[in-house]
């Protein structure tokens, strides 16, 4: 089977923890402004607590956000969750920029953490998303990431293992193919 990397396959067998990444359509920076991502990090951290998945780290950058969550016990609900906030967060930045039908979210993907060290890389890349994408030199100092809530309630040891994480190798596919816009 041919796998389009703009329709990307949802595997959600098993319940545990996932990273989900999602891009505005063709990149664009719809979420810019400050007040647009604290909407967004705001129906993020509420709509996950409403389909049952528990957060452990989120980053909300201008196009594109990703979270690492623990799914509660049908991890099929994420396609309700994102669709609702998909829907949500596109209908405010439409409204608030006079585009009443305009395509906001392309698409999204996800993967099942199976062991400790994906998941512990991937919430390192993650946290350091801002910092990876040149918007700050300190994530703790990003207002639309995680890292500094980690910082703050994560024990020392678990703070020291993620910061000595290498994550340039990490694979988190955040373009959804060749749809970036020149």
């Amino acid at each position: 089977m041919h796998r389009w990397p703009h329709k990307p396959i949802h595997h959600l067998e098993q319940p545990g923890p996932y990273i989900v990444t999602s891009a505005t359509y063709r990149h664009l920076p719809l979420f810019e402004a400050p007040d647009r991502r604290t909407f967004l990090v705001e129906q993020l951290r509420a709509l996950a607590d409403r389909y049952g998945w528990r957060l452990e780290a989120w980053a909300v950058m201008p196009d594109h956000y990703h979270f690492v969550g623990h799914s509660p016990e049908n991890p099929k609900t994420l396609a309700r969750f994102i669709n609702h906030l998909h829907g949500v967060t596109a209908r405010h930045v439409n409204r608030l920029d006079g585009a009443d039908k305009r395509q906001v979210w392309h698409q999204y993907w996800d993967r099942y953490l199976a062991d400790e060290r994906a998941f512990l890389t991937r919430l390192a890349y993650v946290l350091r998303n801002p910092v990876r994408h040149g918007l700050v030199a300190d994530a703790a100092q990003y207002p639309w990431c995680s890292a500094r809530e980690f910082l703050d309630r994560a024990r020392p040891e678990l703070v020291k293992i993620v910061r000595e994480l290498k994550i340039e190798d990490v694979a988190v596919p955040d373009d959804f193919g060749s749809l970036r816009v020149a």
